[in-house]
């Protein structure tokens, strides 16, 4: 595993933290989270979640203010290759860590929201960089995803700073992981009437006897096969669509290598998971 020996402290809580955790996790390293005296609000919010991403990582609940819990904590840091965290500069500035992790030659990984003291979540990460276009809140946390990819990368180039004996601290700031995201809406690729957002016949969601598909014959031999046996206007494949079940056309997908699939809901799949875990249990 590429990370096989490498130990981590993380103190990272609440969504970017433990999910940078578990795929540091599955690439090889201990990890030790310490969480506050209150736990991680993910557990209160989605337990199974937590559950998950900690399945291979020690937790331990320290109160760093007070001086036996600190102790405990040094002595964990003494011994990792990586300090991982997700606070505010000032809050990190105020528990002394960067000078911590300078004093034990960690891999110092930052996850903030931005490089200043200002607030926020991934909701108004998102909101700033213009990737929320209805009253709702948005149904996938894209800052908070990708700033756990990001930390990971992070730790990579962090822990090569470090064997090289450079300066190895790093910040992923989740503000710009949003920026970049909305990256497909500014130049045009994403959004109402653009390639990705409907204006493509052969790339779009269309409805069955039954439900919906997404269709994504984008490349150009998909959307020729895609003409030949089904049809290449929207009117065409709209009419032609809604003749059959959903299970169907994904099966035709398969037979003839077309990117057809069903347009699942979050409750088919969580109802799907259950019963794979019933059958596993």
């Amino acid at each position: 595993m590429p990370l096989s020996g490498v130990t981590v402290v993380s103190l990272a809580i609440n969504l970017p933290g433990p999910l940078a955790v578990a795929r540091l996790v599955s690439l090889g390293a201990a990890v030790t989270t310490v969480e506050p005296l209150a736990g991680d609000p993910l557990r209160a919010a989605a337990p199974d979640w937590y559950d998950e991403l900690h399945r291979d990582v020690a937790v331990v609940t320290l109160d760093l203010k007070v001086a036996s819990d600190r102790a405990r904590f040094e002595e964990l840091v003494s011994r990792a290759d990586v300090l991982l965290t997700a606070m505010r500069p000032a809050a990190a500035a105020r528990l002394g860590l960067p000078s911590l992790a300078e004093r034990h030659r960690l891999a110092f990984v930052e996850i903030v929201g931005h490089d200043d003291d200002r607030p926020g979540h991934d909701l108004t990460f998102q909101a700033e960089a213009g990737l929320l276009t209805s009253g709702s809140p948005p149904l996938v946390p894209v800052a908070d995803l990708l700033g756990a990819e990001r930390a990971v990368t992070a730790v990579f180039a962090a822990l090569r700073l470090r064997d090289a004996g450079l300066p190895s601290h790093q910040r992923v700031v989740l503000a710009e992981a949003a920026h970049d995201a909305a990256a497909a809406v500014r130049h045009g690729l994403t959004g109402p009437g653009m390639p990705l957002g409907g204006g493509l016949d052969e790339y779009g969601i269309y409805a069955t006897v039954d439900g919906h598909v997404a269709v994504a014959a984008i490349e150009p031999h998909f959307a020729d096969r895609l003409a030949s046996l089904v049809g290449g206007t929207r009117d065409e494949l709209t009419a032609r669509l809604a003749r059959d079940t959903t299970a169907a056309w994904e099966r035709f997908g398969r037979e003839h290598d077309l990117p057809i699939v069903a347009v699942c809901s979050v409750s088919d799949l969580t109802e799907h998971e259950h019963q794979l875990k019933g059958e596993q249990g």
